[in-house]
């Protein structure tokens, strides 16, 4: 029985997804959710009691989704080339899907806050590209905020100014060079 719940909740999030793509992240409404996937909208309460419950449960889905992808990345060796390439994955999974990435990266939805059982996925991801980081020698924590800080940066010009092109991504791997170039600088 619970496994059956967890496929209903499974389909469900993924009927979600669909109409994020279709209308916007904010644009997911319960009642044309429950018409996408067979159910009147008062059952769908009995899934998820609220629309920011959903809104975790697509949250944490995401993250697991970019944990999926990062794992399934083989990162070179040498740490600065493994830098550019957990970046590289990293944008382009925020980059190919707006709706996913005003989830996970913006905080588009007014109210909603992720569970800490959600945010826990999103710390993961946050970890690993510390762990890559360090391993390049940025060490300082403001030097690793300020790194990540850049990326969503870079991701958000390129989502807001250029969806379907390379305008700001194009130049991830010269900030890589000069970012690792500063920070190490920074440490001698």
């Amino acid at each position: 029985m619970a496994q059956r719940r967890e496929n209903k909740m499974a389909t469900i999030v993924d009927a979600a997804w669909d109409l994020a793509h279709e209308h916007g992240i904010a644009g997911v409404s319960l009642h044309a959710l429950a018409r996408e996937v067979g159910m009147r909208q008062p059952s769908l309460y009995a899934y998820f009691d609220s629309k920011n419950a959903l809104y975790d449960a697509m949250f944490a889905d995401g993250n697991r989704q970019l944990i999926e992808r990062l794992d399934a990345t083989k990162l070179p060796r040498e740490p600065r080339a493994a830098v550019k390439k957990f970046m590289r994955t990293f944008i382009a999974f925020g980059v190919e899907d707006i709706a996913r990435s005003q989830l996970l990266f913006r905080r588009t939805i007014p109210g909603f806050e992720p569970s800490a059982e959600s945010y826990a996925y999103a710390e993961k991801v946050l970890s690993r590209a510390y762990d890559v980081l360090r391993a390049a020698g940025v060490t300082d924590e403001g030097d690793l905020d300020c790194f990540v800080a850049m990326v969503g940066g870079l991701m958000e010009a390129q989502t807001s100014n250029d969806p379907s092109g390379d305008r700001w991504t194009r130049h991830l791997d010269r900030l890589v060079d000069l970012y690792l170039d500063a920070a190490q600088r920074s440490t001698r």
